[in-house]
């Protein structure tokens, strides 16, 4: 296992080190201090100098929503940006990175002969296009990043799932429609594909709910955006219900300290359990806002009953049982004790805030995520007269 082997190098490091303490204090103490000094300055000095260090960082994608957060973190490292991707997306110029058209599909020529340090795979959601780019940069690479999701575990039902817990499998192995059947499955089969052809040297990140400026599928921006409005409104579960999530900068951070540092294995990225719950959310949404939105707090019963769970309308919430218990309390120990580190919930929110203010009209009036102004209504409602008078 890559994660065994990390170990293992890491306990041999530690264990020549306080050998070598123990042996200098039988002898004498302070030349022990220096020579443990200079080794600890020694790994600071190589650490800085390897993050010092421009690397070229192939991106296959680099465009959409989180693409451009990972260009801004590694260019403000120093490093040399490639795009590759299909050039059909309209996006801001981005100065100093290179961009080379293909399809992952199959028209990959302009990766051919090319050296880069790391590849990031932000674009990758069917075996056949990830062994496609997996393969043939092989011998050209010397690290292979994998953006993946907690939807590749094979259910969210149990609290405090760590990078070990057992992956989804498809039914069908030759399948390549993407589907909320299928999508957790390609990924982990990805996942595995990139692993077995890099071994020691690919990283796999598993992101919650990716959030922040940028997001357009609005399963975020929908509650401080819906606040905003002020008056009644729903609000599912109890406040003290746990969410997670990453904000899409910090995950651009991570996954440069991945880089910088040649971080291996795999790595769920959330924030950790109970950090943030569905109250705090809303309460800082309110306070910067400054509305007069009073919360109505509907029970995980009254929204299976409207069918507002399975449908999506109630995003980034989670029951707290049945089929998705784990699905707010997923384990980001690794990812933490690795270097990741997060924003605050306000800044999150304020710059979520104001990257909606900037949208067109009609894409701030109807998001694609949450409930629309009159089913929120009509469930408001039911939800009063069902209420003890």
């Amino acid at each position: 296992m890559l994660e065994s082997d990390a170990a293992e190098r890491d306990l041999q490091r530690d264990s020549e080190l306080a050998g070598l303490t123990d042996r200098a204090v039988g002898t004498n103490r302070r030349r022990a201090c220096k020579l443990l000094g200079a080794a600890a300055l020694g790994a600071g000095l190589r650490a800085v100098r390897a993050a010092a260090r421009p690397l070229r960082v192939l991106i296959l994608g680099g465009t959409g929503f989180i693409g451009p957060h990972f260009v801004t973190a590694l260019t403000a490292g120093g490093h040399n940006v490639t795009l590759f991707n299909r050039g059909r997306r309209k996006h801001d110029p981005m100065p100093h990175v290179e961009t080379l058209i293909g399809d992952r599909n199959g028209q990959v020529d302009a990766l051919k002969g090319r050296d880069w340090d790391v590849a990031i795979d932000d674009s990758g959601y069917t075996p056949r296009q990830v062994r496609l780019s997996a393969e043939l940069l092989q011998e050209h690479i010397q690290q292979y990043v994998f953006i993946s999701t907690i939807s590749a575990y094979a259910d969210l039902a149990t609290p405090n799932i760590d990078e070990s817990y057992r992956l989804a499998q498809l039914k069908d192995p030759s399948v390549e429609q993407i589907n909320d059947d299928t999508y957790g499955g390609l990924k982990a089969s990805c996942e595995e594909l990139v692993e077995r052809t890099y071994g020691a040297h690919a990283t796999v990140i598993r992101p919650t709910f990716i959030v922040g400026p940028g997001d357009t599928s609005d399963r975020f921006t929908y509650w401080p955006a819906r606040v905003a409005r002020g008056g009644e409104m729903l609000a599912p579960g109890k406040p003290s219900d746990p969410i997670q999530f990453i904000d899409v900068r910090d995950l651009a951070d991570f996954v440069r300290l991945s880089v910088e540092q040649r971080l291996a294995g795999r790595y769920n990225l959330c924030n950790p359990p109970h950090a943030v719950t569905m109250g705090m959310l809303l309460d800082e949404s309110k306070r910067i806002t400054h509305a007069d939105t009073r919360f109505v707090w509907a029970n995980a019963e009254f929204l299976e009953a409207e069918h507002l769970i399975d449908s999506g309308a109630i995003p980034i919430w989670a029951p707290p049982s049945g089929e998705y218990a784990g699905a707010a309390l997923i384990s980001s120990k690794r990812a933490v004790s690795s270097g990741l580190k997060f924003r605050s919930l306000d800044v999150t929110v304020r710059d979520t805030l104001a990257w909606q203010a900037q949208r067109p009209a009609r894409q701030r009036e109807t998001l694609r995520a949450g409930l629309s102004p009159e089913r929120e209504a009509e469930l408001l409602a039911k939800l009063h007269k069902g209420s003890p008078s």
